[in-house]
């Protein structure tokens, strides 16, 4: 078997590539980092270290453009500011639409990007970090489980029955991801997920409270904020 994992540097992609290497060697598997117009390279710094760490084969690929459009708050060109607020007060302002910091069916893009890579490179499976908070009151709808099964199945098709996606975290919290992640030794002191470019992660951002909140469930500190 052979797997490419979405590689976003962040806690959830880093847990999955830990996760295919465990389960495959790394020499079957393929990192795949995707730039999209951030406003920052943080994560894909990140990235590139946590791949460095695993050995493991690593593309890169550029998407910028598609996203020229949008308007979201990550993205370099939005002259949005990002919130500084937990997702579940943020989507008090929504009217059930997903967050400002949506990028635009991303997911759906990286998947599909990554279906084309993962064929060419004789891969079986792709992973990638989707978990239950993110989905939850479709603030980041591409990252629900029937999104991942709706992908999933297109792909498969798609790829003549050759290719599988695989969303391990779908259906769970991110602090079930971290406590996964502490059981393969993940390198999280090297991910990045903050949504700012600082020097150091803002705290205020709703990614950066997900982020502490999960390793305080999980009774420890932040490996990235010691290091």
């Amino acid at each position: 078997m052979r797997a490419m994992v979405l590689s976003s540097g962040g806690i959830d992609s880093t847990t999955c590539l830990g996760m295919a290497v465990s389960r495959f060697g790394k020499e079957n598997v393929i990192a795949l980092s995707i730039s999209y117009g951030q406003k920052h390279d943080k994560e894909i710094k990140a990235s590139n270290a946590v791949a460095a760490h695993y050995g493991v084969e690593h593309i890169r690929l550029d998407l910028e453009k598609i996203f020229e459009y949008s308007d979201c708050s990550l993205l370099k060109h939005s002259a949005q500011e990002i919130p500084e607020e937990a997702y579940a007060e943020q989507l008090k302002k929504t009217d059930g639409k997903p967050v400002s910091t949506y990028v635009p069916f991303r997911n759906g893009l990286f998947l599909s990007s990554a279906a084309s890579l993962a064929l060419s490179k004789g891969c079986d499976v792709i992973y990638y970090g989707a978990h239950a908070d993110d989905a939850a009151g479709n603030a980041y709808p591409d990252c629900s489980a029937s999104f991942n099964q709706a992908m999933s199945e297109a792909i498969y098709l798609g790829s003549g029955n050759q290719l599988k996606v695989e969303a391990p975290f779908v259906g769970m919290t991110k602090a079930e991801v971290v406590k996964k992640g502490l059981e393969y030794k993940v390198p999280y002191k090297l991910t990045w997920s903050c949504y700012e470019g600082r020097e150091k992660p803002c705290g205020a951002c709703g990614t950066c409270i997900d982020r502490a909140e999960a390793f305080r469930l999980n009774g420890i500190e932040d490996p990235a904020a010691t290091s």
